[in-house]
């Protein structure tokens, strides 16, 4: 895989929760540490995700927020 985006995380896959459209994704990028997607279903099931599958989270930097309390 090459792709331009510097924010990619390798992970595995805890869980696919399918929709009639969408597709929640949840990677476990490190002990305890998970992200979670909505992609297309299309998306999922070109990529075959599965649970246990090796799959990166690419994050585009510019759309994430940080915050303090």
């Amino acid at each position: 895989m090459e792709i331009s985006a510097r924010n990619a995380l390798k992970g595995t896959v805890k869980a696919v929760e399918m929709g009639a459209v969408n597709a929640e994704v949840t990677l476990e990028v490190a002990a305890s540490v998970e992200i979670t997607a909505i992609i297309t279903k299309a998306s999922a099931e070109k990529l075959g995700l599965s649970v246990g599958k090796e799959a990166y989270a690419v994050v585009k930097a510019s759309d994430v927020m940080v915050a303090i309390d």
